[in-house]
This record gives structure tokens, sequence and C-alpha cells, in this order.
């Protein structure tokens, strides 16, 4: 159980604090309910660029990491398709530090040519090498327009293609942050040793200035329903041949959700799992595989991916797989495996709010969803669904017509 307090500045930043004494640091967490889904298709990869543009230094404090360093502090981020999330750490003592250099950079990000020039070539970089010149690191640039049409989950959180960034001007770069960056489209959670008084005092005096934005209304275009299996063939330098299928799924916040996380535990999580048990122990058919749900927060997949071993086709592969899916829809799980899958999915969120960092984060992530609250639910959530359930989905689910894959051939 968290136990957290909430409250709101009248600029309509959300802030969220939770006592920890047990530690001798604070995080502060930032949450920017922004992600690569509001995104224009022709200017692809803001989000993610803008990730790297808030650490290049605001108005009153050109260096962000040098003053952090010098309190003991470290500092991330991270983009996804959904949100952009900053987090730092450091020692309770120096929390004022944390509340200086968030707000400076919230209200006057340093847009200076250089810094531009300098993240834009970082991000290039990235791009080429995590996505082009890295085995199977291109399969989500593949497979997303190919698993989505219309909705803007159809491109990867690095962007379409390289242009979109080398292109950035810096109208485009301050036109995104007038539209996303602000106390309003704002989730800010505390955790640590700091009270709660320190905390509303220290937001009072560094954010509460900050004019408050106009949130925008989102208006996503709703993926239709995909009506007949899609494919597609991809040969390039990789140690083996891989297949990556994918079906649409609900919502993050969907109750169905949990009997689609819980189909990926049973289906791939440690070595008595089904598919490395029967396809990789049993048939030796795949070298690796697993199975997982995106959580995405519109409509997402859930995916299965294994690179096959030598000799075996591409369609012996997608069979075994196709096989352990029907299992799913035909046979009901166990009351012993289900609980089993249930325990360790237990363990996790237990282990998880050890954390003060993963306590901040999901509680921002809870909030941005509907309310901080359910971070107190999760564990509730998915002890309640039934084998039936997860056989509902499954029948639902994992048709051909709902299909993707990706077949990734090594060349020869």
């Amino acid at each position: 159980m968290i136990k957290f307090e909430k409250f709101k500045l009248s600029n309509g930043l959300t802030v969220i604090h939770h006592l920890d004494k047990s530690t001798p640091l604070v995080c502060l967490n930032i949450l920017y309910d922004v992600g690569s889904r509001d995104e224009d298709e022709s200017r692809t990869g803001f989000a993610h660029l803008f990730e790297h543009l808030m650490f290049g230094g605001s108005v009153n404090i050109p260096s962000y990491d040098e003053p952090l360093q010098r309190v003991g502090g470290e500092n991330n981020a991270f983009t996804s398709n959904d949100i952009t999330n900053y987090y730092l750490t450091l020692p309770s003592a120096n929390i004022e530090t944390a509340f200086w250099l968030e707000s400076d950079r919230m209200l006057s990000l340093a847009f200076s040519q250089k810094s531009l020039d300098v993240q834009r070539n970082v991000v290039i970089e990235e791009f080429k090498q995590r996505y082009l010149n890295q085995p199977y690191g291109d399969v989500w640039l593949h497979f997303r327009p190919l698993a989505y049409k219309v909705h803007p989950y159809k491109w990867d959180t690095i962007g379409k293609e390289i242009k979109h960034i080398e292109e950035a001007k810096m109208d485009d770069v301050k036109s995104f942050f007038s539209k996303h960056y602000f106390p309003g489209n704002a989730i800010m959670v505390v955790t640590g040793n700091v009270m709660l008084n320190s905390v509303q005092h220290l937001c009072e005096k560094y954010f509460a200035p900050i004019p408050q934005g106009e949130k925008l209304k989102r208006n996503l275009p709703k993926e239709p329903p995909q009506e007949a299996k899609r494919t597609l063939k991809v040969e390039t330098n990789v140690p083996a041949n891989a297949i990556y299928k994918g079906w649409h799924m609900c919502k993050r916040t969907d109750e169905q959700f949990y009997a689609y996380d819980l189909m990926s535990d049973i289906l791939s999580r440690g070595n008595s799992a089904r598919l490395y048990n029967e396809l990789v122990k049993n048939q030796q058919l795949f070298s690796e595989i697993n199975a997982f749900c995106l959580g995405d927060y519109d409509e997402g997949l859930f995916m299965t991916m294994g690179k096959l071993s030598d000799g075996v086709t591409m369609e012996q592969g997608e069979a075994a797989i196709d096989k352990e899916f029907e299992k799913l829809k035909t046979e009901l799980i166990t009351e012993t495996e289900l609980t089993k899958v249930k325990n360790k999915v237990e363990s996790t969120l237990e282990f998880s709010e050890m954390s003060i960092l993963n306590k901040a984060m999901n509680l921002a992530f809870n909030e941005l969803l509907g309310d901080a609250a359910n971070v107190n639910k999760e564990s509730e959530k998915y002890q309640r669904v039934t084998s039936a359930q997860i056989q509902a989905e499954a029948v639902k689910c994992f048709t051909e017509n709902n299909a993707s894959v990706l077949y990734y051939h090594k060349k020869n």
C-alpha cells in the first residue's frame, strides 16, 4: 500500500507526495502528457528529440547536470508513444536544487541553435546506431506501419525517418514546447524523506509562478478493426531468421488488460512458461521466444517474437506459435498455472514498492490514466481474473484476421 497526498496548484500542476522515512533520498518525477502519438505525421520524432533538448540547459541554468551532480544527484528520462517522463534522485537535504532545476526548464528552456544542433545530431546518431545499424534494430520501424494504418502508433518514438529530425527548425521546436510543456499538462510526484509541508512550500515558491498554459484536446484517429491478416517480409544481415506476430488488443485502462497481461506471463515468463518449455526446450524450433503486451494508453498490441533455430522454416515456426495460442482458446488454464503467474505478478508489484523511483513513476502513470489511487488496486485486479475470462479474450483476440506478421529473414 502506497500512502500519498495529492494537491493541485492554481496553474494546473498536479502534485503527489509520498513520504518514505526509510531512505535518505528524495525522488522528483515529472510526467508530461505528451508522446509520439501527439506528433504531426510529417514531423515525427519530436517528443523524443525534446527529451534530449530538456537537458540542454534553461535560460537561468546553462547546464542541467552540473548543479545536480554537485549535490549528489542523478537523473534520466524516457519517451514512449504516450508520455515523456523525467526523473531525478538526490539526498533529501538538497531537495530544493531539484525544484529549482525542474521549474526553470519548464518555464524557460534555452532555445539556442547550438543546443538544437547538438541534440539533433545525438538523436540522428541514436537512430543510426540503435535502429538502422543494429541487428533487428529496425523491427518496430517495419512492424508499426504494418499493424497500424490510421492511429499515430504507426510510427516509433524515434520517428518515421531520419529526415524529420534533420529538418527540425527552431520554430517547430518552440511550437512543440509551448503546446505540451506547461504545468497543466504535467504531473509531478515527490517521493522519499521529505515532509508534505516542505513540498507544498517548494511548489509554491518554484512552480506556482509558471503560467498555466492551455491543455490541448486530443482528437486522435481511431484504428479501425483489422479485417485480414497482414504480412511483410524483410531480408537483411542478421544472425538468425525471426518471426514477429502481433494482434490488436484493448487499452491499458480497460479491465480486460489484466487478462492479457497474465496471458503473456503464462506464455513466456520464466523457463517453465509455455513458449519456452514447448518451442525452445522440447521441440527446439526457436533459440529464444517471448510474448508481451505493449500496454499502450490507446488500443495496443499483444506481441510474440522469436528467433528460429537453424533449419527451421518460417512456416514451421509460425505454425508452432499458432498451436500454443490455439490452446489458450480451446483449453481452460488450470487454477495451479493461473495461481503461479498471479503470485509472480504479486511479488513484482511488492518489489516495485521498495524503490522511491518506482513508486514515483507508478503514482504518476496511474494519475495520468485516471487516478493515482489505482496504484493500490493493481494486485486486486490481477487476482480477479479467471481462467474463463482469459479464454474468452483469447478467442476474441487471437484470430488470423486480427494478426500482423513480420518475417525477418537473414541474408544467405
